[in-house]
């Protein structure tokens, strides 16, 4: 099988003729029957059918036409790596803005001395809409915590995060849970007692509760996550999110309690589309992603997030 075969089966589909695909390739017509003709007897299969007014892919035909375009990318991307020794090309990336708290700055540091030239689209929306994006190929890669995507995607569990309850003090003191702050965690039973102020249904965050916890006093419901951290410092509301969200500006407003009993824990999935059909700019940054993770992880800087191998 040969590369030129290739070629000239995909202009032949989407020309819709030999003789279109003839004059295209700038190939005799007789030469292009003669490749295809070999090509569907390595195959053992018929890819195209003839007809009167052109020709058309089989069943077959189709799909070797989906993976034959796989080939002449990667075919590109060769040679541009070859001509190139920098990267070039651009890479959407989701996250949710737990995420982007811990992860955003560091990746972009690391995708900018390492890949100067590669155009990065950053996505910061709740890991529901990442999931969206990422179904309808508008976003090459995602970090969204659930597994629940199109099955050609491609799904690695990266870390498990540890969920807290995140309060004032005095909204403990209010409710009786004062012993919760000498203890630095606050069991299921205690946090019936609160107003919580969460994400809607929508959120993947919420769903995960919902399959964990039942009776929660859900008062509010927030789709943004700094507004909502700013409603738990100023309202007497408590929310439950990892350990990411509790953002450095309100650490001293609010306490951290680990949630026991059961403890909750979260796993981050790092999505993409399938392997053979990511662009070199958006292979180098999941390697770039999972760098920036290891790295904060083993510094300590995403407390509470335990690595999965």
């Amino acid at each position: 099988m040969e590369l030129k075969q290739f070629k000239y089966f995909i202009s032949i589909v989407e020309s819709g003729s030999f003789g279109k695909a003839s004059k295209k390739l700038d190939v005799g017509t007789s030469a292009l029957s003669q490749q295809i003709s070999k090509l569907e007897d390595e195959l053992s299969t018929r890819l195209l059918q003839r007809n009167t007014q052109g020709v058309t892919p089989t069943p077959a035909g189709l799909a070797f036409y989906k993976q034959a375009q796989l080939v002449i990318r990667h075919m590109g991307y060769a040679i541009e790596g070859a001509q190139s020794s920098r990267l070039t090309g651009h890479v959407s990336v989701g996250v949710s803005p737990s995420i982007a708290s811990v992860l955003g700055v560091p990746f972009m540091k690391i995708m900018a001395i390492r890949y100067p030239d590669i155009q990065v689209h950053l996505v910061e929306s709740l890991s529901g809409n990442l999931s969206q994006l990422i179904n309808t190929r508008q976003l090459d890669l995602a970090i969204i915590f659930t597994n629940d995507v199109d099955q050609q995607w491609s799904i690695q569990p990266l870390l498990k995060e540890q969920m807290f309850l995140m309060c004032t003090p005095e909204l403990l003191i209010k409710n009786g849970l004062d012993g919760c702050l000498d203890q630095g965690e606050i069991d299921i039973e205690q946090i019936k007692k609160l107003p919580l102020v969460l994400p809607s249904q929508r959120h993947g965050l919420r769903k995960f509760l919902n399959q964990k916890l039942d009776s929660i006093n859900v008062k509010y419901e927030i789709d943004g996550l700094h507004l909502l951290m700013d409603c738990v410092a100023h309202l007497d509301v408590a929310t439950i999110q990892p350990s990411s969200a509790f953002f450095k500006p309100l650490r001293n407003k609010l306490c951290l309690l680990k949630v026991m009993e059961p403890q909750l824990g979260r796993i981050n999935y790092l999505i993409s589309i399938a392997e053979e059909q990511l662009s070199p700019a958006s292979l180098a940054a999941k390697v770039a992603i999972k760098h920036c993770i290891k790295e904060l992880v083993s510094a300590g800087v995403w407390p509470s997030a335990v690595l999965i191998d």
